[in-house]
């Protein structure tokens, strides 16, 4: 059972997504937050499970990235729904966001043909932000330092993985970092 445990909190998230998309549209702001919150949680569980039992696998890749990107837009979702605010007084900082999630995901599907599901360390920290930032704003409230910490962190991500795509000929998942990656180029060549 601990085998499957990572991919089956993916798929709960990925089922996760459209579920908060009906609370959402039909105003039940009070059920969105009590699913939004564990689904949130789970991103983390099921990546630290995955690292700790060392149960990382393509599949589980994949269903990560597939439903990280459903929670995201289930999460914006929600708060255009019950935060409209937030979106209108901060639409740049988002349309940034977004466009270069947008940018590097449809590079690596140019380069791949797949979602690159690289889980850098750059990549989590800016999931784990966001989450965080998502969470505080339906549990709390908005804080703008948070929204800001977890954008940049986001953007640098993005980049990093941008950066990757040129890198790594072929696909490969939960790579560390960039640094890691020139490092062993520099490995290589010194042989």
């Amino acid at each position: 059972m601990l085998r499957m445990l990572p991919n089956l909190l993916s798929a709960g998230r990925i089922i996760a997504a459209p579920v908060l998309l009906f609370l959402a549209a039909t105003g039940r702001e009070t059920a969105f937050v009590w699913v939004l919150v564990p689904a949130l949680l789970s991103d983390i569980a099921d990546g630290l499970i995955a690292r700790l039992f060392h149960l990382q696998s393509r599949l589980g890749a994949l269903l990560d990235s597939v439903a990280d990107t459903l929670l995201l837009f289930a999460s914006i979702y929600g708060i255009a729904v019950f935060h409209p605010d937030v979106l209108r007084n901060h639409a740049m900082v988002g349309a940034v966001v977004i466009g270069a999630w947008l940018l590097e995901n449809l590079a690596a599907l140019v380069r791949y043909g797949r979602l690159s599901s690289f889980h850098t360390y750059l990549s989590k920290i800016a999931g784990y932000l966001l989450g965080i930032f998502v969470g505080v704003l339906f549990v709390f409230g908005f804080h703008t330092w948070l929204l800001y910490a977890a954008a940049c962190a986001s953007v640098i991500g993005n980049c990093e993985e941008l950066l990757l795509l040129a890198l790594l000929p072929r696909w490969r998942s939960d790579v560390r970092g960039a640094f890691w990656v020139l490092r062993e180029r520099g490995a290589g060549t010194a042989s």
